[in-house]
């Protein structure tokens, strides 16, 4: 079959152009051209490609079918995807290398009809992976799970056609490339007509996607943007260095929920769902300054996490503020709350905040935890080990009730906690400091 042809594109303002250039001369964008396969006279390929042309439909016709998704047994997986795999869909898995993006991947092509795709490493290397995780003993069959070591996308594809797999593994789009276009794998251009054509065959054939993303040293999806448009699921597999938890959340799910997440555990046996994230994320726990317990809300669950906080007199003229797990600019207007409405002498402390486990909390449920972590630490006082601290902080020092408070206490009482300091106890931030630091144990 002869080769399409191609030109090169501007991404700002659509400028064509036969050849490569650094800078587009009509809008004057930097490494904005992106080659591009246009129409060809072949037939054959025209052909090939061709699909049934549909009709428009009333959506008051439309005939309205329960969405069937597999069920892929990981139950922490599952919450995040929604309720389980959509066949048809188009799913892309990123993370920071050696995270468990492949691992956690292998896994679930094992539990299916897969085909695992392999574009960074041989049979072989996947094999010795897959015996030391032991992820194919016990299985009725092995022969369930197809590797392919491929980066022909053309090649994946017409593999993938056959056999009727259920789940097909892409590891990673950024190595597949395909004859037409000239750019090396991972440029702008392979990466977005590998994923439309990959996307063309899920839709096409029923198929469930995976794709793994690498990421760049920002922590975003290398490739092109239209990358995270064009899929159905995006998915993020985190952690904090050096520690065994992963956390894999959704920012973009057409099939479900954004606010759930998935907890994991990287052990010897390669990702195990953690049952319980609130005992877990507990059981290090010591009683000192600047620490208190928050019960957070991620989807539909309540999750129990450490809040940590160090104040330390500033050596600069500016203090520092800086957190992990919380959102920084929320972090700046809860220490000037702090200041203001409960007399917490910040001025000159340098404040650093902390959530241990990796969680990164975006809900506003956790102001009051991490003001009272911060006054604990600044006032070098311990609270009280069997307190949690759950509630909105509003500018005026207001304390304001979150949402599904009784569904966060529920958790809090089941694993021991007594003494709750919330919007129905305390109606201001200067009284919640006030109570939690006088708490006895």
């Amino acid at each position: 079959m002869a080769k399409a042809s191609t030109i090169f594109v501007c991404q700002q303002c659509g400028y064509q152009s036969s050849s490569y250039l650094g800078r587009c001369p009509n809008c004057g964008a930097w490494a904005s051209l992106v080659e591009t396969v246009v129409a060809t006279d072949n037939r054959e390929q025209r052909t090939a490609i061709s699909r049934k042309a549909t009709k428009p439909q009333k959506l008051s016709e439309a005939v309205s079918k329960p969405l069937k998704r597999l069920q892929t047994g990981i139950e922490e997986l599952d919450r995040v995807l929604g309720g389980g795999i959509v066949p048809g869909s188009v799913v892309l898995l990123a993370g920071d290398p050696g995270i468990g993006k492949s691992t956690l991947l292998l896994q679930l092509a094992s539990l299916f009809k897969s085909l695992y795709v392999a574009g960074e490493e041989s049979v072989g290397q996947v094999r010795l992976r897959t015996d030391r995780l032991g992820i194919l003993e016990g299985k009725k069959s092995q022969n369930d799970l197809y590797i392919l070591a491929e980066t022909d996308v053309d090649q994946v594809l017409a593999a993938a056609r056959e056999n009727g797999y259920q789940i097909l593994v892409v590891d990673s789009i950024q190595t597949m490339i395909t004859q037409d276009l000239e750019g090396v794998a991972g440029s702008v251009g392979q990466v977005r007509e590998s994923a439309y054509r990959l996307t063309r065959l899920a839709k096409d054939n029923g198929l469930a996607v995976f794709l793994v993303g690498h990421v760049t040293k920002e922590g975003a999806i290398a490739g092109p943007k239209v990358l995270e448009h064009m899929v159905d699921t995006v998915l993020y597999l985190q952690g904090e260095e050096g520690s065994h938890f992963r956390i894999l959340s959704a920012s973009k799910n057409r099939f479900g929920p954004v606010d759930e997440v998935g907890i994991f555990e990287m052990g010897e046996l390669g990702m195990q769902e953690v049952k319980n994230p609130s005992r877990e994320f507990l059981a290090d726990r010591i009683a000192a300054p600047g620490s208190v317990v928050v019960p957070v809300m991620e989807g539909s669950r309540p999750i129990l996490t450490e809040v940590q906080a160090l104040v330390n007199p500033s050596n600069f003229g500016l203090p520092i503020r800086r957190s992990l797990g919380i959102e920084p600019n929320r972090l700046q207007i809860l220490v000037a709350t702090l200041m203001k409405r409960a007399a917490v002498p910040l001025a000159n402390q340098d404040v650093f905040v902390n959530v241990a486990g990796g969680l990164q909390v975006k809900e506003r449920g956790a102001d009051l935890g991490v003001c009272l972590a911060i006054a604990s630490g600044a006032a070098d006082k311990v609270i009280s080990k069997s307190t949690v601290a759950v509630g909105e902080v509003g500018l005026l020092g207001e304390i304001r009730q979150p949402p599904a408070l009784e569904k966060r206490l529920q958790e809090a009482k089941r694993l021991g906690f007594k003494n709750f300091i919330t919007s129905k106890r305390v109606k201001t931030l200067r009284e919640a400091v006030r109570l939690a630091l006088d708490l006895k144990s």
